[in-house]
């Protein structure tokens, strides 16, 4: 491995075939599309549910691995690994893994997931502004309601300020639809400076050259972006310095008017602070995905409010979802025989 900075070139070892263990659930046809990257990669699958699974089919061979779980012991298991190329868009399941704190390159399949989610958003942004979940009420009740004005008259997208808190490929197609909604849109950026996106994206979503915006925020001036916001979506990675970023002062920094779109993590959103916002009128409603605990517990407030639109952690599901992230591995594993620098390696420091 060659340092550059804080970036990483990894370099494979010299032995004549690379061995490649998938733990995941390709298909051959995707098997084979790796496979085609070189004649010197060996590449097994082994489908696996859990970290005792993928250390039980590791071996000394194995110079590459990919895979979601990861066992303590992996280091160990497999002395000649020297790249971990996750089957997620985060990192945050390895926190307090011994991998952290080891020379092991990590890449993420970050950017697979941006046009799957993004429509989540969306989806639940339409939902509330044109009130679907009061016509399934009604048609649930098979009645035609009186005063439907009141009941269903909805707020337009266009026009509207959306936020979005984490610019990154999600955050990045959350702009790219909401442009075409007509939206003025706004973003925070760890690194406001740097508006280019430098990880992989599907070719024709997101915003590459950061031309989208309208204004970008760095992260000490949340609370000014989310004043201006009638709609805000939380695409963070989860972090030490992300865990409750969104607490009681960014709440109430909000409009009352103003919806909430969590696609990241729960523990970004201090939960407790949240049900009180949306049972006292801080803000008028929320779209949640994820959450500080999952399963969500059937006891959880959140299910009794009428202003919150809730999913069991599904927004990245898609049926393409192994096709790009075998696209994405197989770009991944010609870099590293030519010992270019990966796409989407993690910031080890960082935390993604």
């Amino acid at each position: 491995m060659r340092q550059r900075g804080n970036e990483a070139l990894v370099s494979p070892s010299t032995h004549p075939l690379i061995k490649v263990l998938c733990t995941l659930g390709f298909t051959e046809e995707q098997l084979d599309k790796l496979r085609a990257v070189s004649l010197h990669l060996m590449v097994e699958q082994r489908t696996c549910h859990n970290a005792e699974e993928v250390g039980e089919a590791l071996d000394e061979d194995t110079e590459v691995l990919y895979a979601f779980h990861l066992p303590n012991d992996l280091l160990s298991r497999a002395p000649r690994l020297r790249w971990v190329q996750l089957h997620s868009a985060g990192a945050d399941h390895l926190l307090g893994h011994p991998i952290i704190k080891s020379d092991l390159i990590i890449a993420t399949t970050s950017g697979i997931h941006a046009t799957p989610i993004a429509e989540y958003a969306f989806a639940s942004i339409l939902a509330r502004s044109r009130r679907v979940p009061q016509m399934l009420y009604y048609q649930n009740r098979r009645e035609w309601p009186k005063g439907r004005w009141d009941i269903f008259v909805g707020q337009e997208l266009r026009g509207a300020t959306l936020g979005i808190v984490g610019y990154g490929s999600i955050g990045r197609e959350v702009g790219r639809i909401g442009k075409c909604f007509g939206m003025r849109v706004v973003a925070t950026k760890r690194s406001a400076g740097e508006v280019k996106d430098m990880g992989y994206s599907v070719p024709g979503t997101g915003d590459p050259e950061g031309q989208i915006l309208d204004r970008i925020y760095p992260p000490e001036r949340l609370g000014d972006m989310l004043a201006e916001c009638d709609f805000v979506v939380i695409s963070l990675p989860l972090t030490p310095e992300t865990e409750r970023l969104i607490g009681e002062g960014e709440l109430r920094a909000m409009k009352p008017s103003a919806y909430l779109v969590n696609v990241s993590r729960g523990e970004i959103v201090d939960e407790l602070a949240l049900i009180k916002a949306l049972q006292e009128g801080w803000i008028a409603g929320a779209g949640l995905d994820v959450f500080e605990k999952e399963p969500l517990s059937p006891d959880s407030p959140l299910y009794d409010l009428d202003n919150v639109i809730l999913s069991p952690h599904v927004a990245g599901f898609s049926p393409h979802y192994d096709e790009r992230a075998s696209d994405l591995f197989a770009e991944n594993l010609r870099r590293y025989l030519a010992g270019e620098e990966l796409l989407n390696l993690v910031d080890k420091e960082a935390g993604y």
